[in-house]
């Protein structure tokens, strides 16, 4: 079975120089001539390590770990291929103590209670502490991991377990806290670098048989990606291709035909899911184009759900586009319906084009914001009954209760808008929704203090005349309205204010010129 890192989990035996006596290795596979490249190159000491560095000054927990110094409880976190389990059989070379390994993908809690077990005996006679090492410790189920916390707690067992997942989500908080969390980064080029030439030269790799080309080792370096077992592993079919070609130098189309495509690293139930999800949506929001198809790019390389990433598309389009674009939304849906009813590998042309106009969009958080500000009105128990005028009245006896008594029709105005309470009598005068200075919601922002203070009663100053549609309202003379209800303040009538049905030029409440019929002006804008 293969582990997560460089080494195999196996039946029961110890490696090559395991110690004998009542200490030992139980687990680890044993090295042989025939083991893959990235085995036969595990580093034997601690100094043979590389990276890592910030865990391994004097007196850290890692070197002290290897050492023996410290019976400290570890998870190791971080990506494949960088040397997890290299620092387990690094520990598990540790005479003074009995090392046992098990991988949480075959082992069960009947396995672990039986090294806790046998630990626990051992300790009671006498005999030397026990680490246990367990690989893939996140796919542990919770029943697992709290059959580890009273041997962990006592320290019956040294635990050290390895993870690529987010321990803080894969791991449960009371193991969590009885260990130490060592986060481990991935390899930069320089030491995957290092390790190729090491594993060309030295007699545990290709013995120095084989030369590798600056320019194939480029190649591997950048398909590695951090990842050192992959840079070994395909080193390795590189040296075989080029050994059954009788050549002695890999060069860089050998190395190309033995791995042609990068691997992704992207687990679509794991942490870099989170990760590439939250760079791929700031890109967009932070309106960097190509960096947002790059994401996308990685998700679908990666086999992410395109149904997942188009979900996440109509959300930006009104959490971070909003009103200053409205036709994202419609964009964004359109892609999403199109995920559905073409599929992939077509539909990836659909989300390219929808990503491309959501990160080029004006942005504007402005819907969110207003949502956001009254939820918590709400929550906070703002809002009292609705208004008399705004209730239901078209059942019986809904007029007797006074429903809808006092309400004013809009359209009966000729400015589509009059002075009306529409929310309860707490929030009179609550502004939720400010519109950006951005996009299509500059045109918003001119409207809508003329629209509050229409619908609220407040004085409207006259509009200044700046173009001869604006000169042509003024000289049509003051708008017919329709008296106020009862009780309810005469609003003055802004020079805008359309003029009446009369066919005259007149002009709305955005301030478009407008004719009889609703037509629009030179300018493109229609009645409002």
């Amino acid at each position: 079975m293969e582990s997560d890192a460089l080494f195999s989990l196996g039946a029961p035996t110890g490696p090559r120089g395991a110690p004998e006596g009542p200490a030992g290795v139980d687990g680890f596979t044993p090295v042989a001539d025939d083991s893959p490249l990235p085995v036969r190159m595990r580093p034997a000491s601690l100094d043979e390590l590389i990276g890592q560095d910030h865990l391994l000054a004097p007196g850290a927990p890692l070197r002290q770990l290897v050492s023996g110094g410290a019976p400290m409880s570890v998870i190791l976190w971080g990506p494949p291929g960088i040397g997890k389990t290299t620092i387990a059989h690094l520990v598990a070379g540790a005479t003074d103590r009995r090392f046992v390994a098990m991988s949480a993908l075959s082992a069960g809690v009947k396995d672990v209670r039986a090294v806790i077990e046998a630990a626990r005996r051992q300790r009671r006679s006498g005999g030397p502490q026990t680490v246990l090492f367990i690989d893939e410790v996140h796919r542990f189920s919770k029943t697992q991991q709290d059959s580890l916390l009273a041997a962990v707690e006592d320290r019956t067992v040294t635990l050290l377990a390895a993870t690529t997942e987010n321990p803080y989500f894969s791991v449960i908080s009371p193991l969590l806290s009885r260990c130490v969390l060592l986060t481990l980064q991935p390899l930069d080029d320089d030491a995957v670098r290092l390790l190729l030439r090491r594993a060309v030269a030295d007699e545990r790799g290709l013995g120095g048989a084989l030369t590798l080309a600056t320019d194939a080792e480029d190649h591997l370096v950048r398909l590695a990606a951090g990842d050192v077992r992959k840079a070994l592993t395909a080193l390795e079919a590189a040296a075989a291709s080029a050994t059954a070609l009788g050549a002695e130098r890999i060069d860089l189309a050998t190395a190309e035909q033995a791995v042609d495509v990068a691997a992704v690293r992207y687990d679509r139930d794991g942490d870099a899911h989170y990760d590439v999800i939250s760079a791929f949506i700031k890109s967009m929001r932070g309106s960097d184009v190509d960096a947002a198809v790059h994401w996308l790019a990685r998700m679908l390389v990666a086999g992410e759900d395109a149904r997942f990433i188009a979900r996440r598309l109509v959300i930006f389009a009104s959490e971070d586009v909003g009103m200053a674009d409205p036709t994202a939304l419609s964009v964004a849906t359109a892609a999403a319906h199109a995920v559905e009813y073409v599929g992939l590998p077509e539909a990836q042309l659909n989300l390219a084009q929808a990503v491309i106009h959501l990160a080029t969009a004006p942005k504007s958080n402005s819907a969110t914001t207003a949502i956001g500000a009254a939820i918590a009105d709400v929550r906070a128990g703002r809002g009292g009954a609705v208004p008399r005028g705004l209730r239901d009245a078209h059942y019986a006896g809904a007029r007797g209760l006074g429903h809808g008594t006092g309400y004013r029709y809009p359209h009966d105005d000729q400015r589509g808008v009059v002075t009306q309470q529409y929310v309860p009598d707490d929030l009179v005068g609550v502004d939720y929704y400010e519109p950006g200075p951005h996009g299509a919601e500059r045109s918003v922002a001119t409207r809508l203090p003329l629209l509050r203070r229409i619908v609220r009663g407040l004085p409207v100053p006259p509009a200044r005349p700046e173009s001869p549609a604006a000169r042509a309202t003024e000289t049509a003379g003051p708008p017919t309205t329709a008296a106020p209800a009862a009780g309810e303040p005469v609003t003055p009538q802004p020079a805008t204010a359309l003029a009446g049905r009369n066919g005259r030029a007149v002009t709305g409440v955005d301030g478009a010129a407008t004719t009889q019929d609703g037509g629009t002006n030179a300018a493109g804008e229609g009645q409002q």
